[in-house]
């Protein structure tokens, strides 16, 4: 396995194969994540062709895409976060642009039996360990819970690193419904009248 880092996909057949590859990985978080999580094929087209976001490219010994990440030390290119949230906690790392954001990191369902998603998250830490930077990412509920995605990660790094790592959970946001059964609405008008 080799994992390839360029700021562009701009070769046809790998930028399909690149779509193929995210939205297999991350179609279930539709019914699964309130927020979405997989991002429309304008945007990712978009963010393949964004020369502020690196692309790592994790290809199998026959050269063919089964692995994928974004990764960015540029937080405007990375939706839905607030640079200045990094700005304000971080204020020296985030000027020396030592702060990344992993947009997301797939791997295709032939290969989640592989190196794959290691060898992403080693390609991406090592980036980050050579200037003594600070990587973030987020995953939704699903994934965390369900996939110990965060623990799993958290391992992962900690090995990498020699133990010379500190995770921090930055934020978490809820997502509330407030439903009102029919009998609740009949048992309020009974009770007002």
């Amino acid at each position: 396995m080799l994992v390839k880092i360029i700021d562009q996909i701009t070769d046809d057949e790998m930028h399909k194969a690149a779509w193929e590859l995210y939205e297999g990985a991350f179609r279930d978080l539709r019914s699964l994540a309130v927020q979405r999580h997989l991002m429309y094929r304008s945007e990712f087209e978009e963010v393949m062709r964004d020369p502020r976001v690196d692309k790592y490219l994790c290809l199998n010994d026959d050269g063919k895409l089964c692995g994928l990440s974004t990764f960015t030390n540029d937080l405007y290119a990375v939706p839905l976060i607030a640079p200045e949230y990094f700005e304000r906690r971080w204020p020296e790392m985030y000027a020396e642009k030592r702060i990344w954001y992993v947009g997301f990191a797939a791997v295709g369902t032939e290969a989640r039996d592989t190196r794959a998603f290691s060898e992403l998250v080693t390609a991406m830490q090592q980036t980050a360990a050579a200037r003594n930077g600070m990587i973030g990412i987020d995953y939704c509920r699903y994934n965390d819970d369900e996939r110990n995605f965060g623990r799993v990660v958290r391992l992962m790094l900690r090995r990498l690193s020699g133990g010379a790592m500190r995770a921090e959970c930055l934020d978490q946001q809820s997502f509330w419904i407030y439903e009102f059964p029919p009998a609740a609405g009949a048992a309020g008008l009974q009770a007002a009248a």
